[in-house]
């Protein structure tokens, strides 16, 4: 039996196309979003996949030897090295996701769908297709074979890792379903095959038989089955210390240390909740049995006790435990879990219960609520629905960190419950300032069915130690609602927290003492008319959905439910204006440096309100769902915006248009735009990871014209960077935009032959030209003194006392070229050529052209070459046809200076020239009336504008 073997390299190779193909408009299709271009994912670190260890020892190594881990990402893959846990690459995604991991040497082998891929460092080099094109669950390098598992279990593959074919297969009888393999030490040829059934055999993989059955009788106590009435199957095999002794996990949570060579079990443990995942022995001299449970938990057994409980670590992973692994020859244990972390326990002693020495982890929930921190785009806070904030870097994920809610670990251990059953309520609402952060916290946030706002500090990376309650004066009958809405102000001294009943506080961030009370006042007679008997709803009851301050704390923005959007004063607390919308509101965003405020209203339309005038300026829809979260660009002329139909807009402010808009597979809860505008920030319903989505705008030219919903490119989300760090950046450089639409509309160097127009350089350079004297006489360097002359070192010296130089030779005179007579004599400037063949009734384009290019000096030097009459006819010909075209005005004045001033006694004296001069003096003051006339009607303009206005 042949497999199908494909051995391609890795930029050979022919991927399918990343989006799916739209039947319904094959004329038109977008291939990719106009302004974004996925960049990277981060804050993943390993999933649901046992991740893979090796020791590598070099020679002459001080230190011992290196650790290396290679955790699943979902399709791609990542390795880390285990000293620091710092990252060293990413490999690239396959087209399916990765089921099972192996390494052989430095080379790693990744399982996805029904093929298996070889990696060099971080380079596909070899590929091996399944031939009965069924998922591979399964993967084991066994010397210079690997072996694989179908997904459903009747099959055993062997392939040769030299040639890349198969050598064996194996088929299962039925009732038997594989789901792991171990290689025991010592047995050649040999392997050990778990079932879901409960039982275990041993196979010769060359001749391809069975040698023993060990029955579910002999392995488990109760065999016959659990507790639903299905059987208990093997989830997890270990090879030990010790020669033909093997662990053996059950989905029921036993373990049985067993005997393969005597067929008799040794040993007998029970992990109380859930079923085991992993197993491993200890491997340093002490015999240890670390076990992983489903439900996060980690026990220790000493097998010289008759297997008694050691150490139980509880909630050592948030989920399920995938896998744990003792580095050879160490006290240490490393574990991964379905909570996207990887953590390393050090022994300090053999009896000492383990201690957390370093670790790496992310959300182990999708985040729901993300803004970018700080002025450099360098770092994100991100609200997770496990109940955690964390600080995500761009830059390096070592950087990332997660904010401290206090000693839970300690705390949830004693009471032997998960430690997420301490932690806060998820994040409801976030807002931050950085002004003010070295000195107290600027981080305020709002938490699910709470009462009051917390303060968190980012530089100490923790919790912070105020509370702001919303309840005021406690009094009999007033409710008391949860926080919907926090803002900190811009210069962080205050923060202000509203609740779901209308109250609106302000604190001091420093002290925590609340200074001012804001009133929404009685319900507005349009909002009454609008909802009918729903506005009998009392004033305290109304909730306050959003809030913002503007950035020289003015006033105070709070919209509620019920759609209107309130001004206060911010010193006054005095409620100055109140704007009645057309719809509820849900939330608002501002954008302190513009005055632009968003309102996402539930009518599926975003209203801009200018907060300087009040009133709305932009009316942005065409949503077919919800609206989730919208944020700005930081020069404010984007509008990004996210919605329940999975699509990601960017509306152009100015112009009201839609200029794009992309549909990614899942839909996208939060949207940040970075204030260095290079990346938008998005999170994801069903990713823990963050999103980066590459600006085209900052290295391409991008054509913003509107478009429509039918242009929507269906797009999959970013993967961690996989390709070598130059080839990502040259391929970032070149990004560019394939429905770009040439321009139609090109401007003419006169719009109407009427207007006056100017050259449209810089006013310096004709300033330049006119005080060219005065420049030159300032910058005049002082004369240095002068060195004494030297002599050719070719002159002969006279006889005598003193020295003295025989200059015969140097007086003679040289003969001079008839050639170079004729050329010096025949040479012209090329702006004498250009003045010369000019039309004497044209406009004398080319020439002024050619002097736009000239320098002040150079024009100045050209205008004093003009010494013969004829010349300087020719010039002032050129100066009236260059006016009489009302084209390039300032720099006809400053030549006419500038030869006048050179030539004006010559011109005095020559009355050939009169005719030239008159009609010159004709043409100067017919165009400067124009001119004027021009300039006083513009300003008579604009003066009755602004005072409209």
């Amino acid at each position: 039996m042949v497999a199908a073997v494909q051995q391609e390299r890795t930029e050979g190779s022919s991927a399918p196309p990343r989006k799916r193909v739209r039947i319904e408009n094959t004329t038109k299709v977008a291939k990719e979003p106009r302004l974004f271009a996925p960049f990277r994912a981060l804050g993943l670190v390993t999933n649901h996949v046992p991740f893979v260890l090796q020791t590598r020892s070099y020679k002459g190594a001080a230190d011992g030897p290196t650790l290396h881990l290679v955790t699943c990402l979902g399709k791609a893959w990542a390795m880390w090295e285990g000293g620091k846990m710092t990252l060293q690459f990413v490999g690239p995604d396959c087209q399916e996701p990765i089921t099972s991991m192996a390494m052989d040497g430095k080379a790693v082998w990744a399982a996805a769908g029904s093929d298996i891929i070889k990696y060099l460092r971080g380079k596909e080099v070899a590929r091996i297709s399944n031939p009965f094109s069924s998922t591979i669950s399964f993967i084991l390098i066994f010397g210079t074979q690997l072996l694989a598992l179908t997904e459903d279990g009747k099959r055993m593959i062997i392939w040769g890792t030299v040639e890349n074919d198969v050598q064996y297969t194996v088929e299962f009888e039925p009732g038997f379903t594989a789901t792991t393999i171990l290689h025991p030490a010592t047995y050649l040829n040999k392997v050990l095959v778990g079932s879901s059934q409960g039982c275990m055999q041993l196979w010769n993989i060359r001749t391809q038989t069975c040698i023993h059955k060990f029955s579910s009788a002999s392995l488990l106590t109760s065999p016959s089955s659990s507790q639903n009435g299905a059987p208990v199957g093997i989830t997890s095999l270990a090879q030990s210390p010790a020669i033909d002794v093997v662990g053996i996990g059950f989905a029921s949570g036993e373990i049985s240390v067993y005997d393969i060579r005597m067929d008799e079990r040794l040993l007998r443990m029970k992990m109380q909740d859930g079923a085991v995942r992993a197993l491993s022995f200890r491997t340093d001299g002490h015999p240890i049995l670390a076990s992983a449970s489903s439900n996060g938990h980690i026990a220790l057994w000493d097998l010289n006790a008759g297997g008694r409980l050691l150490h139980i670590v509880r909630g050592a992973h948030d989920g399920a435990v995938t896998a744990v692994q003792w580095v050879p020859g160490q006290p240490l244990l490393v574990s991964s879990g379905e909570d996207n972390s990887v953590k390393q326990w050090l022994f300090d002693s053999p009896t000492a219960a383990p201690r957390l020495l370093k670790f790496r982890s992310g959300h182990h929930a999708p985040p729901h609520l993300i803004r970018y921190y700080g002025e450099d785009g360098k770092q994100l806070l991100t609200a997770s629905r496990d109940r955690s904030l964390r600080c995500t870097s761009v830059v390096r994920d070592s950087r990332s960190f997660e904010l401290s809610q206090g000693s839970l670990v300690k705390k949830a251990t004693s009471l032997s419950i998960p430690v997420d059953s301490l932690k806060l309520p998820p994040i409801t609402a976030l807002s931050y300032s950085m002004t003010r952060a070295k000195d107290w916290d600027d981080v305020l946030t709002g938490h699910t069915d709470e009462t009051f706002a917390r303060t968190w500090s980012v530089k100490d990376k923790k919790m912070g130690k105020h509370t702001f309650a919303l309840q005021g004066e406690k009094k009999k009958g007033v409710p008391v609602g949860s926080v919907k809405a926090v803002c900190v102000t811009a210069c962080g001294n205050f923060s202000i927290a509203s609740s779901s009943t209308g109250a609106i506080h302000m604190y001091n961030m420093q002290s925590g003492i609340k200074r001012k009370t804001f009133d929404l006042g009685p319900v507005p007679e349009g909002i009454k008319r609008r909802v009918g008997t729903a506005a009998s709803t009392k004033r305290k009851e109304r909730c306050v959905n959003g809030l913002a301050s503007d950035s020289l704390n003015r006033v105070i923005i709070a919209s509620t439910l019920d759609g209107t959007v309130n001004f206060f004063d911010f010193h006054t607390v005095e409620l100055q204006h109140t704007l009645v919308l057309p719809s509820s509101s849900v939330s608002i965003t501002l954008h302190r440096d513009s005055g632009l405020l968003a309102v996402v209203c539930d009518d599926l339309v975003v209203r801009i309100i200018d907060i300087e005038t009040r009133k709305v300026v932009r009316e942005l829809g065409g949503f077919r769902s919800r609206v989730l979260d919208v944020t700005f660009s930081p020069d404010a002329r984007w509008l990004i915006t996210t919605s329940l139909d999975s699509v990601i807009r960017t509306f152009d402010i100015p112009t009201g248009r839609l200029i794009d808009a992309f549909r990614t597979s899942s839909v996208a809860t939060s949207i940040s735009f970075s204030p260095t505008n290079d990346f938008l920030a998005t999170a994801h319903v069903d990713s823990v990871g963050v999103y980066l989505w590459a600006n085209r705008a900052q290295y391409s030219e991008i054509s913003f014209h509107g478009i429509v919903e039918d242009d929507v490119a269906d797009v999959a989300l970013p993967s961690v960077q996989g390709e070598a760090e130059e080839e990502a950046l040259d391929a970032l450089a070149s990004l560019t935009v394939n429905d770009t639409t040439p321009d139609v509309f090109v401007t003419p160097p006169q719009l109407d032959g009427e207007l006056v127009t100017l050259t449209l350089l810089p006013r310096s350079r004709w300033q330049t030209l006119l005080n060219l004297e005065v420049i030159q006489q300032r910058n005049k360097p002082k004369e240095p003194p002068k060195a004494p002359e030297k002599a050719p070192f070719f002159l002969p010296t006279l006889p005598g006392v003193e020295q003295r130089f025989d200059l015969t030779q140097a007086e003679k005179e040289k003969k001079t070229s008839k050639r170079l007579e004729r050329a010096a004599a025949g040479s012209e400037s090329v702006f004498m050529q250009k003045l010369q063949a000019e039309d004497r009734e044209g406009d004398y384009e080319g020439l002024y052209s050619y002097v736009k290019t000239l320098s002040p000096a150079a024009i100045d030097l050209e205008i004093r070459g003009l010494v013969t009459l004829n010349a300087q006819r020719l010039f002032l010909t050129a100066l009236m046809q260059r006016l009489r075209s009302h084209r390039d005005f300032e720099a006809v004045q400053a030549f006419q200076n500038v030869f006048l001033r050179i030539h004006g006694d010559v011109l005095a004296a020559n009355p050939e020239v009169r005719e030239e001069l008159e009609g010159l003096m004709e043409v100067q003051k017919k165009e400067s009336e124009r001119v004027l006339e021009l300039l006083a009607s513009s300003l008579g303009t604009l003066g009755f504008v602004r005072d409209v206005l």
